[in-house]
């Protein structure tokens, strides 16, 4: 085993995609994760003897996992079973209307043009040419960047790219450039609807959120098994490459020693000595000092404004009514007090917007038969404060059933067969976050450059996870792991002499 210890504080994307690289180059990789099994915010709760994901449940950007699988001898067939959805997304407003986004972009093109008529679907076949333009544009300079500085990003852009980015008018929001590409209000909303994706308003958020369109027409799979499905198999890769996995093992301090970390201390009291550290969570949590005083200034002391949180529920029930595909929206006839609801009165939407995941479907199911489902509308941030009361939670539930019963959907939470999640609840299960499940708000065009990257001040300590570069979302989050893990193989690279990190406090144990 190699002389070089690798400590990763988190078993999400992230961390589960660092190690299965740095166990695979030899380091001795350990994992520890608070919880008792892998996936970070990709998890199941049970419900009547069913698992249900109740967490991401949209698996795109195959080539990240193809690529990562790939470069350690094995593959994404070989470790999981994915399927290609036909159906992108089913999409249904208070008019009765009802528009499938496919797969195939002509398939979407024809049905736009039976829905909404023949310009409509014109001004989507010019969406989708910008999207695919816009995309080819960015991938390079900022998914794939280490982390982009504005001076950097402009250069790597290039004559051609910066033409891409002007004539899309990048100082607009995402909402007014949408305004520009459709005359059909509905498909406004569908697409504006990617900025929550990455937890923002569409208000907000850069009209360069569009390419999240071509990410989704690219293609989007089902994983056997649900995206925990997709984290137990990463988690099975790593250990054959020799990392060890500490389920049920919380992370109290990084401990640091003359300005380079040197371990990590449990909850235990046991410490595990180790050269480098990357910690897979939520970097508010390094900025509030939960890991220790002395890696506060592993990140910006400034917090920057939180994203989305959600309200979900986990059920296990007859769905009765429409017929529902996989993944299904349902709009309100209004859109904009959603988000001024949560981001500027910091409160439950009284007119939400409700994401059902059927996790049977696209199967035909008997009628009466319970499924699986899991339903979502987003939230504030906020899950640290007095501001969600009972009441109020209450109050967004029956709206929420409500909305979807008008739509023609018929579910009833209950006891029996629900499992309900606030912001609170997200943000005991991630600390300093306040619910917020993708790190922070990607509002204003400059956002890109104010996550943290991988690297940190702090000697020795990597950052991982949707908090930060490359941003929130399973693809995303695995990127910002494989990031991280490449970041710490340069610094050995470059380095003659390692410490051991043994003689640094605490005592460890086997």
């Amino acid at each position: 085993m190699s002389e070089h210890r690798v400590v990763i504080v988190g078993a999400g994307m992230g961390g589960l995609c660092s190690a299965i690289q740095l166990a695979h180059q030899g380091l001795d990789v350990t994992v520890v994760e608070a919880s008792g099994a892998p996936g970070g915010k990709v998890h199941s709760r049970e419900v009547n003897g069913a698992h249900i994901d109740s967490g991401p449940t949209v698996f795109t950007m195959r080539w990240v996992f193809d690529a990562l699988l790939r470069s350690v001898g094995t593959s994404v067939e070989a470790e999981m079973r994915i399927t290609p959805l036909q159906v992108l997304a089913r999409h249904f407003w208070p008019d009765g209307s009802q528009l499938d986004l496919s797969a195939d972009a002509r398939e979407s093109e024809a049905a736009i043009a039976a829905w909404s008529g023949g310009d409509e679907a014109r001004r989507f076949r010019d969406f989708c040419k910008t999207t695919r333009q816009l995309y080819a544009t960015l991938e390079g300079p900022m998914i794939r960047a280490q982390r982009p500085s504005m001076g950097g990003f402009m250069g790597d852009l290039g004559f051609k790219g910066l033409g891409v980015l002007a004539q899309l008018g990048p100082m607009r929001s995402l909402w007014q450039q949408l305004g520009h590409q459709f005359s059909d209000p509905r498909l406004r909303q569908l697409f504006a609807r990617y900025a929550t994706y990455c937890g923002s308003s569409p208000w907000q958020s850069p009209a360069t959120l569009m390419l999240i369109a071509q990410v989704e027409m690219d293609g989007v799979w089902s994983v056997e098994g649900g995206m925990v499905g997709m984290a137990q198999a990463l988690a099975r890769v790593a250990p054959r490459r020799g990392a060890v996995f500490r389920y049920h093992s919380t992370c109290q301090r990084i401990e640091q020693r003359q300005g380079r970390v040197c371990g990590v201390h449990l909850q235990s009291g046991e410490f595990l000595p180790a050269d480098r550290v990357i910690f897979n969570g939520d970097a508010a949590a390094l900025r509030q000092g939960l890991l220790g005083e002395d890696v506060r200034r592993a990140v910006p002391t400034d917090a920057p404004p939180r994203s989305l949180s959600a309200l979900t529920w986990s059920m296990h029930t007859p769905a009765d009514g429409v017929a529902l595909d996989r993944h299904n929206v349902f709009f309100q006839s209004t859109y904009a007090s959603e988000f001024e609801d949560i981001f500027e009165r910091q409160r439950l939407p009284e007119q939400p917007t409700v994401y059902v995941c059927a996790q049977d479907r696209p199967a035909q199911l008997p009628h009466g038969q319970a499924e699986r489902l899991f339903c979502l509308v987003n939230a504030p941030a906020c899950g640290d404060g007095s501001a969600i009361t009972e009441e109020a939670l209450e109050q967004c539930q029956t709206h929420t059933f409500q909305h979807l019963r008008q739509l023609g959907l018929h579910l009833q939470p209950t006891a029996s067969n629900s499992l309900r999640t606030t912001p609170q609840d997200f943000h005991r299960r991630f600390p300093a976050s306040g619910g917020a499940l993708y790190g922070q708000a990607t509002h204003g065009w400059t956002s890109i450059f104010s996550r943290p990257g991988s690297t940190t001040p702090l000697q020795g300590l990597y950052l991982a996870g949707g908090s930060v570069h490359p941003g929130p979302g399973v693809p995303m989050a695995a990127l910002s792991g494989q990031r991280a893990a490449e970041a710490l193989m340069a610094s050995l690279a470059s380095t003659s002499t390692f410490p051991t990190g043994a003689t640094c406090g605490g005592m460890s144990t086997p």
